[in-house]
Order: C-alpha cells, then sequence, then structure tokens
C-alpha cells in the first residue's frame, strides 16, 4: 500500500462506546499491567465476520490523494464502494485505506457513518499510511507520525471503527529500531486505549514491517490495545515459501481484530507469488483468531472476480 496521511477531528466517548459494539462476544477485562483490554466484541457468524478493502478497488476510487485512480475506469467514492460490497459480495465489512477518503472532517465522516450504516454496512479497520517513522532517529519525525496516528484514531471512533492499522515507514540507511519504534508507539497505543480502538501493525514491507520484527516490537511494548495484522501473502515476496508461512504464523500469536486474506501477491518484478489458501487458514483457526478477516486481492486480473473468489474460500474454511 502507499503512505499517505490526512487531517481529522475528534470524536467522543459515546461514540467510542458505540464502536465496540459489533455483534457477538469477545474479550474483556484487566491485563497483567492493570490497562483495560479491548472491550470489543466480534460477531461469531462467518459471513458477518468478513469485509472488502478497498485496496483492490484503487483504480476506481474517486479521492484527492488516491494516486492511482484510473481516469479511463468508472469512479466511485466511499458510500458507494460500501454499498457495492453489500450488494454485490453479500458480506457487511469494509476497510477503506485513509488515502481514499475524500475528506477527514468531521461533518463528511458523521455522514459517511450514517449513510452506510443505513445499507447494513460498517468500518472493521483503516489502514493508515505513514510517511513518517516510528523508528526515525529524528525525534521530530516520531513525533509527527504518532500525530498522524492520532488523528486517524480519532476518525476510526467516529466512524466506529474498531480496529486502524498504522504503518511503519522505512527510514533510508538506517535499519529498523525495535526499541525507538516501541518509544513512539506506546504513547499512541495508550491514545487508541483511550478512545477503545485496537492498533494494528501489519508485515506489509519486508525491512520496515518484517513480521518478526513486527512480534518483537509488539512484545516490547507490551500493550494491550497494540496487536497484530497478519496478512496471508505479504511476506512471500522475500521469494522464501516457509518464511511465509512462519511469519504469517508468528504474526498470528499476536493478531486481534483485523487480518489480511489474499491468493497471491505481484512483486516489483511483475513475479505473481502464491500462497495455499487451506494451509493459511489452517494457521489462522489453530491460532484461535476470532476476529475480522479482509479480503484484499492483490492478484492479477479483475478484483471483483479475485474478491469474490477469496470470499468463497473464507466462508469454506471459517464455515
Amino acid at each position: 500500500m502507499n503512505r499517505i496521511s490526512r487531517r481529522t477531528l475528534i470524536g467522543n466517548s459515546i461514540l467510542a462506546a458505540g464502536a465496540a459494539c459489533i455483534g457477538g462476544a469477545n474479550v474483556l477485562g484487566l491485563t497483567q499491567t492493570g490497562i483495560n483490554a479491548p472491550d470489543i466484541h466480534f460477531p461469531a457468524a462467518v459471513r458477518e465476520r468478513l469485509a472488502v478493502a478497498t485496496w483492490p478497488f484503487r483504480a476506481f476510487i474517486n479521492a484527492p490523494n488516491n494516486k492511482d485512480r484510473d481516469r479511463q475506469k468508472p469512479g466511485m467514492d466511499l458510500p458507494e464502494f460500501a454499498a457495492k460490497v453489500k450488494e454485490r459480495f453479500g458480506v457487511p465489512g469494509v476497510e477503506p485505506l485513509s488515502a481514499h477518503f475524500p475528506s477527514t472532517e468531521a461533518r463528511y465522516l458523521e455522514r459517511f457513518r450514517e449513510t452506510i450504516e443505513k445499507a447494513g454496512v460498517r468500518v472493521v479497520d483503516i489502514p493508515v499510511d505513514n510517511s513518517d517513522s516510528y523508528y526515525s532517529p529524528d525525534p521530530v519525525e516520531r513525533k509527527r507520525a504518532v500525530k498522524n496516528g492520532k488523528k486517524w484514531i480519532d476518525v476510526a471512533v467516529i466512524l466506529g471503527s474498531p480496529n486502524v492499522r498504522t504503518s511503519i515507514a522505512r527510514v533510508p540507511e538506517v535499519k529498523p529500531d525495535a526499541g525507538a519504534a516501541a518509544e513512539a508507539l506506546r504513547p499512541l497505543a495508550d491514545y487508541a486505549g483511550s478512545k477503545n480502538v485496537v492498533l494494528n501493525l501489519e508485515n506489509d514491507d519486508l525491512v520496515s514491517e518484517d513480521a518478526f520484527f513486527i512480534v518483537k516490537l509488539i512484545e516490547t511494548v507490551d500493550h494491550p490495545y497494540l496487536h497484530a495484522l497478519p496478512d496471508f501473502c505479504n511476506s512471500m515476496l522475500s521469494g522464501d515459501e516457509q518464511f511465509n508461512y512462519k511469519a504469517v504464523t508468528a504474526m498470528f500469536t499476536k493478531a486481534f481484530g483485523i487480518c489480511h486474506v489474499k491468493d497471491s501477491e505481484v512483486g516489483e518484478d511483475k513475479k505473481v507469488y502464491r500462497v495455499d489458501l487451506k494451509k493459511t487458514f489452517g494457521i489462522l483457526k489453530a491460532s484461535g483468531y476470532r476476529g475480522y478477516c479482509s479480503m484484499e486481492f492483490e492478484g492479477q486480473g479483475d478484483p471483483y472476480e479475485g474478491t469474490e473468489k477469496l470470499i468463497r474460500a473464507s466462508l469454506q474454511e471459517l464455515g
């Protein structure tokens, strides 16, 4: 995913409470640190756990910051996308990328939430892309990254999203530093916890977001509101199939509320990397994961057909 961010406003405690009330039963209580664990309830029915990300449909999404828009294709805004997800795919969840928001003003966000809720759709996660890094040696840059994270947590509160995925940008010629990143992420996790929104880290970059670095970072921060977002295929870009399955297994030990389902990925060299969906779902089930599964088709071909295939596989493997 591209690394972009935008401005937002703060929600209130009533909306934060509303973000927590989504379906069946899950986790509640105090952790060993004395901080309340996420009070977030996930649905038990398989179809209700499924969502579709905007990323595979980036060529169609109208938004000022969407650099991937293809004007040769028909366009749609986020409410139209959400309605299409419900109508065509028959699932109730959407995962809108930060770059696909035309506005983060409270008035727009509240109208967006009202519109999609009437259509029976909900936001399950907001993947937020950053240009600033949490492990930068520059403390000013780290502070900017935290500030951006807080803004999108506020967006999540207004939209009723239980999750936000924050990215860890690369720093040229600087090796990822779990200590520096943990120092920056700890107060951000505190802020997320104060809003009952779970902060997630994804294995989305082989350098700055290596799965095992992510796991180490989460263990270093040791916060009930910081978790992993396992992506089924991103680590396959290493070219090592066994590494990918080990990475996914490690990520699911720290997962809580959101994961990305995909069966393939196209590398920068245009090579298509594939994973065994059945095996990967086996890793998910063995971990006891009960959160949302967002379809993020990344293979070659039509994203509509690819997404439908992923949904069919998810219903079969999780049913």
